[in-house]
């Protein structure tokens, strides 16, 4: 009853202000979106923030591969329980089964060629993705595959045909790209149920998953085909169009926490129930924000987008609260649920403050988690995955995120705890932390990738200033004040860019802007032309380095116009979607665009808004620029789309922008923020002025209090191409 009133209320909401006739975001969803190209996205089925992603895993671990899934090829060596969606490098694909028909080669395969492994083609023209539920026919033994998921289980149904061969494999050995294994077993527990564990070493160096898999019918025989523990072959007879059950929980924990799990999730329900429970979950998350006046196609990518999002991060701990930490130790319920999956270096820019928006009862056990994970290795997650910390890209962007969500106020968390955990992070040597306390600098010959490093370190320190600031630490507040500039040390008033600089203050000689070398190179992904805009908490002293705002803005004018080129040796795949040497397919040029705002000229933002979200995202498969990296290019896409972007990590303001639709609401702690854009048409399409709760804003940013306060922002729209404030 309750949901149907709410899709009566928002089918009157659209009809008054005239927009489409859908008004339910999960309608708009297609996870197929990033599936081909760069974009690395899981395709399956999952619970919002669920630990398990059902899904098929393909022959294929190249680079593209890194969920399991790319829309160029269609071959399926099995179903595996754990993906990630959007990231750089691959893990991952636990406990994976297969149905077959008939005798089969126990390998992975190689593409076309069955006789290597018991390999199928997949019908993608018959493939069924949704949220929640993935469905596709197998060529090879003219199965289907149905899948459903728990957060911490997942659900098949295989439609067999006639057969006294049917069999299900149990594949322990296969996992993705980067993973091995270290510890395979499994055995029966009766004649319906397999448990088990597989323990590998890859991305994530001491994995440790756990397993239930229960069939709907007895199996005639469980076999292990070989003596490590690599395949079992669980043998059934089959009806023709007989479908075979299995449900799957997993844990960290041991086989016990996995059974709890199982009881407490999956046990007592059907598939069909569980597919709709989940459905309803999705439904719930994307219906946190609801637009109107968008085109069909924006309205796609936006809750598609939300989709992505809400991927990860994924659940770590048990039902009873029990986990495993980062020293690799089973740890009691600690009062909060904890979570993995921390794609920090790209998460921290955007799609995490706005989960503090969206997801504040869900922020404390994210921050609670790191905070955790700080109290296990010494330091704050960087990238932390399946209890293992990966070290993956530069700095150490989980003080970032820390220090956003306290600074914000999030509940729930506390701030002194917090507080340890940031200030000991900023202080500690790792990653070329001890350089910069007896530098002021991370020195090109003593650590690599330096400029990257310290670059990202410093806004760690602006981020935590802001924590200093609001607990009254002020000789901490101070300390860190002054080294969140640290980049001053890079910049090169005779080129204009951030430039390497040795030990003895020298800078590097075969300086090249355009040097994007992966081999030999100050910075990260990325080359000068991207890092010297790499200030998000100091754009005040950049332009005091060009000499004035007007300098400033003409530089900016020129990142966009630049020649495209990427020079090099070994240039990683990571810098795409260019719009002369802006790079919106990596997260270092994420803010950018909204520094026009900040400099007095948001015409030239919204310009390049409109460009960015026309050319760098699409409905199609190969619809993102690159990675989704967990959720932030879309969550670019999303905070964009509402109208405004979080350019100063921890600050707890939000610059304006150009909003995308005609209204937006948002549900947050205060009620309802609403987001209104007035009189646009394609002419019409630079801001004239922003109100709040109906009084001039004269000023180019919204707080974090003002939004999750609740009121009314209204943009009006015209031709002139003017500042507001």
């Amino acid at each position: 009853m309750k949901i149907t009133k709410l899709l009566i209320a928002v089918t009157l909401v659209v009809a008054m202000v005239g927009c489409c006739s859908k008004p339910v975001g999960i309608d708009y969803v297609n996870p197929k979106i990033g599936s081909g190209g760069h974009g690395h996205v899981f395709v399956g089925a999952n619970a919002p923030f669920g630990m398990t992603q059902v899904g098929p895993t393909s022959i294929t671990q190249e680079w593209d591969w890194c969920s399991g899934y790319h829309d160029s090829e269609n071959s399926v060596i099995g179903f595996s329980h754990t993906h990630l969606s959007g990231t750089g490098c691959g893990d991952l694909f636990d406990v994976t089964l297969m149905p077959v028909i008939g005798d089969v080669v126990y390998s992975r395969g190689r593409l076309g060629d069955y006789t290597t492994g018991f390999w199928s083609e997949a019908d993608r023209t018959q493939e069924v993705v949704e949220p929640g539920y993935y469905s596709v026919p197998l060529t090879r033994y003219n199965i289907t595959a149905e899948m459903t998921a728990t957060e911490r289980g997942g659900l098949h149904r295989y439609t067999f045909p006639a057969s006294d061969e049917a069999a299900i494999i149990l594949d322990l050995v296969h996992g993705g790209c980067w993973d091995r294994p270290e510890d395979l077993y499994a055995e029966a527990e009766g004649d319906r149920r397999i448990v088990g564990h597989r323990h590998t070493y890859g991305w994530a160096n001491a994995q440790k998953v756990f397993f239930v898999v229960e069939f709907s019918k007895p199996f005639d025989k469980f076999e292990p085909i070989d003596e490590n523990n690599f395949y079992y072959r669980v043998h059934f007879k089959t009806e023709e169009q007989e479908q075979i059950g299995v449900k799957v929980a997993l844990s960290t924990v041991s086989v016990e926490g996995a059974k709890l799990n199982f009881e407490s999730e999956v046990a007592s329900k059907s598939f069909d129930e569980v597919r709709q429970e989940t459905k309803a979950k999705w439904a719930k998350e994307l219906n946190k924000i609801r637009i109107y006046g968008a085109s069909e196609e924006q309205m796609e990518i936006f809750y598609t987008g939300m989709y992505h999002m809400y991927v990860a991060p994924s659940l770590l701990s048990d039902v009873d609260g029990k986990y495993r930490g980062a020293d690799n130790e089973v740890y009691d319920n600690p009062g909060f649920d904890t979570y993995t999956t921390f794609s920090l270096w790209d998460t921290y820019r955007a799609k995490l403050p706005l989960m503090t928006i969206t997801h504040p009862e869900l922020m404390d056990d994210i921050v609670n988690t790191m905070i955790d994970i700080y109290k296990k290795q010494s330091f704050l997650p960087i990238w932390h995955l399946w209890a293992c910390e990966t070290g993956c890209m530069v700095g150490s962007p989980g003080i970032i995120a820390v220090a956003d969500a306290v600074a914000k106020g999030i509940e729930g968390i506390d701030p002194e705890e917090a507080w340890e955990a940031i200030y000991n992070s900023c202080m500690h040597d790792i990653r070329g932390g001890r350089y910069r306390k007896a530098y002021g600098y991370m020195p090109n010959d003593l650590q690599a990738e330096s400029i990257a490093h310290d670059m990202e370190f410093a806004i760690a320190d602006a981020a935590a200033v802001e924590v200093a600031r609001k607990l009254g630490k002020s000789e901490e507040e101070a300390y860190l004040e002054n080294r969140s500039h640290s980049w001053l040390n890079y910049f090169d008033h005779s080129t204009g860019f951030v430039r390497g600089k040795s030990s003895t203050g020298e800078w590097r000689e075969d300086f090249n802007p355009y040097n994007a070398s992966r081999i030999s190179n100050e910075y990260c992904e990325g080359n000068a032309w991207q890092y010297t805009w790499l200030v998000p908490q100091d754009l005040d002293l950049l332009v005091e380095c060009f000499g004035g705002v007007e300098q400033t803005i003409e530089r900016l004018d020129g990142l966009f116009t630049a020649d495209t080129k990427m020079e090099g040796e070994d240039v990683t795949p990571d810098i795409s979607g260019l719009i002369g040497q802006y790079v919106h397919g990596n997260e270092p040029s994420h803010h950018i665009v909204y520094f026009y705002t900040m400099l007095g000229e948001p015409w030239k933002a919204a310009d390049l808004i409109y460009e960015i979200c026309d050319i760098m995202y699409s409905t199609e498969p190969d619809g993102l620029s690159g990675n989704e990296d967990v959720g932030q290019m879309s969550a670019w896409y999303v905070m964009t789309t509402l109208g405004f972007y979080p350019v100063e990590p921890a600050a707890g303001k939000y610059v304006l922008g150009v909003p995308l639709m005609d209204r937006a609401e948002m549900d947050v702690e205060g009620g309802l923020f609403t987001i209104i854009r007035e009189g646009y048409t394609p002419e019409n399409r630079y801001v004239q002025s922003v109100e709040l709760n109906g009084e001039p804003l004269e000023r180019n940013y919204i707080t974090h209090d003002e939004i999750v306060s609740g009121g009314e922002l209204k943009f009006v729209m015209g031709s002139e191409k003017r500042a507001w404030y």
